[in-house]
């Protein structure tokens, strides 16, 4: 007897401690019945402390991964993190416009749970002008929307969370999924798509092991689209799963430890 699975690309970088980056992406991906293929933009040494550094693979060996696998096992629905550098960007875009029928969930990494940093700067530009228009979504956290709107104004209350992504929303020209992890709100995150404001509620959950929460909050988003879900039934499972992985309560390493991933098995 045999059988297929839907596939969920992820385009990220790797994380050797487990908890962020493809790894999540592919744990995500499996507990959440799918098949999952990745295309690793960049090596880490990170653990749950910090990340010690940061090595791009070459342009040649990205570009032949992503047609690799694009050839072959073509994917329901992708996810892309830490897309690396300018040149790596350009590779990507270039690559996903010639499946623009494929959903896009575009996690814009830009630092660790751990606090270090994991994008090149300059590669803003190219980001926000080559990926961000191939998105079916993109879900930055607070710090990273202050940066993509070009401001330090906080971001704290409700009515701030809606004005930001409705700003996102207008001068990107796709839909953001804003969260609120970092505001003084429960985790309540606000979608808006097409100038339509929906919340997203979820319960804070009070633990320091986070590492890796919004590659696979946005793996998990991937995984509904990839099924033919709407968006908004994406991102309330996704968040269903991310509340799950939180509460099981796993103790590992010695700073913002991971999720466990496997809780509905375990």
């Amino acid at each position: 007897m045999s059988f297929t699975l839907p596939s969920v690309l992820t385009i990220a970088g790797s994380d050797p401690s487990g908890g962020a980056g493809i790894q999540a992406d592919l744990k995500t991906i499996a507990a959440l019945g799918l098949y999952g293929s990745s295309v690793i933009t960049a090596l880490t040494a990170q653990n749950t402390t910090r990340v010690y550094q940061v090595e791009d693979v070459s342009i040649s060996m990205l570009t032949d991964q992503l047609e690799a696998v694009l050839s072959d096992i073509t994917p329901q629905a992708i996810k892309i993190g830490m897309a690396g550098s300018s040149a790596s960007i350009k590779v990507i875009a270039e690559k996903l416009s010639k499946f623009p029928l494929i959903p896009v969930v575009l996690d814009p990494v830009m630092v660790s749970t751990s606090g270090g940093t994991l994008f090149e700067q300059n590669g803003l530009k190219d980001l926000t002008e080559k990926l961000f228009p191939l998105a079916t979504l993109v879900t930055p956290n607070i710090p990273e929307a202050q940066v993509l709107l070009s401001t330090k104004r906080p971001l704290i209350s409700q009515n701030d969370m809606e004005e930001a992504a409705m700003e996102l929303c207008k001068k990107y020209k796709t839909a953001f999924l804003l969260k609120g992890g970092h505001s003084n709100l429960e985790a309540n995150d606000v979608l808006c798509q097409n100038g339509i404001i929906t919340w997203f509620h979820g319960k804070r959950i009070e633990t320091s092991n986070t590492h890796g929460t919004g590659c696979t909050l946005s793996s998990a988003i991937a995984c509904g689209l990839a099924v033919k879900k709407s968006l908004e039934e994406s991102i309330s499972s996704a968040k269903e799963y991310l509340t799950g992985a939180l509460m099981a309560g796993l103790e590992l390493g010695n700073g913002n430890g991971p999720i466990w991933h496997g809780f509905k098995e375990a």
